[in-house]
């Protein structure tokens, strides 16, 4: 296929297909290569990276779920410098749009990173907020507004590279986060990030996880992660791409009508590694038995609030 119906501009950047993938499920790209073609992809979020090499979390860190998993892996990583040294340089040759998925404890940690990640090879950075802001006694960046907003300022402050807002579904309401880090100068946001849970061993009497909590994610958390995008798509003007529990073509149109310019696919990567390239296949039918002739013109439509991104395509 031409994918010519799935070309996108997001944020400045070119997109063969609005199909990414999420971060903490792909890698870096490279791991996918036999399997995917990984210029086609619209980016690949990379592993989630920090100032310094971490090794995550002791104990159980996956457990499967009726239609999910749960996990709570500790942002293992081998940290930026890593990262810029070795990874970067040899992942640029399948010429894919990295986007960087960056972590820290505070507000400046955020503006470091993206200092450092301003450079040739990647394409943007997305802020994973749910983490706890050491300077406010361990309050979870991404479910305070003010909190969320001052990372991206400080990000938007270091940086020439379009800067997205991965939400946290863990909130009250995830609008007025929003809203908040549009506000701040964010220019797109992600959503949605896992749902907190977890499993107890009816016969160890005990958590499964060994950090007792993580994140649950997979086809089950799609219709919260649709309703979000709905929601927010009502509320900011500046593009969202929207995530959780894509698993087909037919998945990937509903975030698309809800009010998404592009999608990430996360947990279904582990259940089947070709799952990008048949939802890109998927979505190219789905225009053409439908008379569409791009991607834009499904962005919002079955939104009557919507208010975001879809360049100068007129809603109708």
């Amino acid at each position: 296929m031409s994918d010519e119906r799935l070309h996108t501009d997001l944020l400045g950047i070119a997109m063969k297909t609005p199909v990414l993938t999420a971060s903490g499920t792909f890698g870096f790209g490279e791991e996918f290569k036999d399997f995917v073609d990984l210029s086609r992809l619209g980016g690949v979020m990379v592993k989630g990276t920090t100032l310094l090499p971490r090794r995550g979390n002791d104990g159980v860190r996956i457990t499967e779920t009726p239609e999910g998993m749960l996990n709570c892996i500790g942002l293992e990583n081998p940290g930026v410098e890593h990262f810029l040294d070795e990874t970067l340089p040899r992942i640029q040759q399948y010429g894919m749009n990295v986007i960087v998925n960056i972590s820290g404890s505070t507000a400046e940690e955020y503006g470091k990173l993206a200092e450092l990640l301003d450079v040739p090879g990647v394409a943007a950075i997305e802020l994973n907020v749910s983490c706890p802001n050491v300077k406010e006694g361990g309050i979870v960046f991404g479910t305070d507004p003010e909190a969320a907003a001052a990372v991206v300022r400080e990000a938007k402050a270091h940086t020439k590279n379009p800067v997205i807002l991965k939400l946290s579904p863990n909130v009250t309401d995830i609008v007025v986060m929003a809203k908040a880090v549009e506000a701040a100068g964010a220019d797109a946001v992600s959503l949605i990030n896992t749902l907190l849970g977890m499993e107890i061993d009816i016969h160890r009497f005990r958590p499964v996880l060994g950090n007792i909590t993580g994140g649950l994610s997979g086809p089950c958390v799609k219709p919260v992660a649709v309703r979000m995008v709905w929601q927010v798509a009502q509320a900011v003007r500046i593009p969202i791409i929207g995530m959780g529990g894509i698993a087909s073509a037919e998945d990937a149109v509903e975030f698309f009508l809800a009010g998404a310019s592009a999608v990430a696919v996360g947990t279904a990567n582990f259940t089947d590694p070709e799952i990008t390239m048949k939802i890109c296949d998927g979505l190219d039918t789905y225009l053409a038995e439908h008379g569409f002739s791009s991607i834009e013109e499904i962005v919002g439509k079955a939104n009557p609030g919507f208010l975001g991104f879809r360049n100068d395509v007129q809603k109708g």
